[in-house]
């Protein structure tokens, strides 16, 4: 029996424990199960490892492009500031919380097959890097209560699962009205932000027209790269930073703020401010390297999921990432992309006045990469029931969301919460601060405490999906009375029509609208 509990011991240790490993045996496994070729089963599975490991190279650059803007915000304002990127501070968190991230992920899956089986939330959310992103955040707020691996992992599987199918639910009257069918729904967790949206165009825009009858300048169709959104906006933000550093402190002092990234002082004023652009550069790269490891895993990770999806689920609605709506109003994305960076520098100046004095709440800087994905959702569901009014308003408030919920996430995040980064996300933001807050209790009480949380979320959606979607209620109906939309012809379906706003041309690489059912 020795060589048995050694090949146990080795199987645990050095294969199950590493997450890298565990994500392309998990990949491999789908991919059986959806009977693909030994070719196809072995790529897919090298690919979903190679792309984990992606993700911790690129950890390590957000973590020295970060250091050196941390030093001059703390210079500057003389408080902690964090710019939220998922991708980032999910990076970081891999070295110590891997294996309970992927086990985690796993369970939650599984939970929400489970859920959407046997309740009304018949919905299967395919945003593997969301998925990837809450399984992450709960691990760390968890097991920062001092828990045990298997119960980080048995609740925080529970808790993910209930995520993965209400917030779809509590969003899918919106969706409907952006979309014009009951064909999709939004997998993305920045649902919070798109139902404020929503609830605020009804109330700001009934007789305001549709951002679809304006005319956006094409210079402005750059901001649509993520990569050099997120590039521009660090290095604007470590000039203006660099800049204010040198004016307060002198440069004796603001020449060595690169000594923790580059681990050079700089040697001129010029020197300084070029290693600025560097750096905001380099943020740039490293969350682009980040990026690319998400995407190599979910290639082949979430299709083995659908897959095996489908057959446990039939008839589920695919619950998809938010640019999925990007389509139905790309002059709404534009507008709510602005609306929710300038919330977000609004917010800052509310924390830097009052609510960092106030109550010690960090200063959360405004990324362009959350501000464009959920601001530009954002705005198309504003304008789908508001006009140009609800997508500047709604937008403007989800900005406002993205801005106090990750400083008020950062208070559970405990030794996470002086990384530089946070969760972006207005769900990571109120579900976190949420399940963090209750896990202070403590022990098994804490633990109680949490379960019966997950469970009145999972109630509420229960009832929103009953009394509301299944009803059939549109929050837009208001708004059509005063201002009718156009009927058009949907084409898969041959003598049908459906509500839509006037189409404009999508630029280069929109995704498109799914097709009807």
């Amino acid at each position: 029996m020795g060589w048995f509990v050694t090949l146990a011991t080795f199987l645990v240790n050095e294969i199950l424990s590493e997450p890298a490993y565990l994500i392309g045996i998990i990949t491999a496994v789908g991919l059986i199960a959806m009977k693909k070729s030994t070719g196809q089963i072995i790529g897919g599975a090298i690919k979903a490892t190679l792309g984990f490991l992606l993700i911790g190279a690129g950890a390590g650059l957000v973590t020295a492009s970060l250091d050196p803007l941390g030093t001059m915000i703390q210079g500057v304002t003389g408080a902690h500031g964090v710019i939220p990127t998922n991708e980032a501070i999910v990076g970081i968190a891999q070295d110590q919380f891997g294996s309970r991230v992927a086990w985690l992920m796993i369970l939650g899956f599984v939970v929400s097959l489970l859920l959407a089986r046997f309740t009304p939330l018949r919905y299967v959310f395919l945003t593997g890097h969301h998925m990837l992103f809450m399984a992450t955040l709960l691990t760390v707020v968890l097991a920062n209560g001092g828990r045990s691996t298997v119960a980080v992992v048995a609740v925080g599987g529970v808790l993910l699962g209930i995520m993965l199918v209400a917030m779809p639910a509590f969003a899918h009257p919106w969706t409907k009205r952006v979309t014009g069918s009951d064909t999709v729904a939004i997998g993305h967790f920045g649902t919070a932000g798109y139902i404020v949206a929503g609830a605020t165009g009804r109330v700001v825009g009934k007789r305001s027209r549709s951002t679809e009858e304006m005319k956006l300048p094409e210079g402005l169709r750059f901001l649509r790269d993520s990569m050099v959104a997120t590039a521009l906006s660090m290095l604007l933000i470590y000039l203006v930073m660099a800049v204010l550093l040198l004016v307060k402190e002198g440069q004796k002092t603001a020449f060595k703020a690169f000594a923790t990234g580059t681990g050079t002082v700089a040697t001129g004023t010029g020197n300084y401010l070029m290693q600025s652009v560097m750096q905001g550069l380099q943020f740039g790269i490293a969350v682009a390297v980040i990026l690319f490891g998400v995407r190599t895993i979910l290639g082949e990770l979430v299709p083995a999921f659908q897959g095996i999806a489908q057959k446990v689920v039939p008839g589920a609605l695919p619950a998809l990432d938010a640019p999925i709506v990007f389509p139905y109003a790309q002059n709404a994305v534009l507008i709510g992309f602005i609306s929710s960076f300038t919330g977000g520098l609004i917010g800052l100046a509310l924390l830097t006045w009052i609510f960092n004095p106030a109550f010690g709440l960090a200063l959360v800087l405004p990324g362009l990469v959350p501000h464009f994905f959920t601001g530009g959702a954002a705005g198309v569901y504003g304008n789908a029931t508001g006009g140009r009014r609800g997508a500047v308003v709604g937008a403007f408030l989800n900005g406002l969301l993205i801005t106090f919920l990750p400083a008020l996430l950062l208070k559970v995040l405990c030794a996470f919460g002086d990384q530089n980064t946070t969760f972006g996300d207005a769900d990571f933001g109120w579900f976190g601060a949420l399940i963090g807050n209750a896990g202070k209790a403590g022990g098994a009480a804490g633990l109680v405490i949490i379960v019966l949380l997950g469970l009145a979320v999972l109630g509420g959606a229960i009832l929103v999906q009953k009394r509301v979607v299944d009803t059939g209620w549109d929050p837009g109906a208001a708004r059509d009375a005063l201002m009718p939309r156009e009927s058009v012809a949907t084409p898969a379906e041959a003598g049908t029509t459906t509500a839509a706003y006037a189409k404009i041309p999508p630029p280069a690489g929109a995704p498109a609208p799914p097709p009807a059912a």
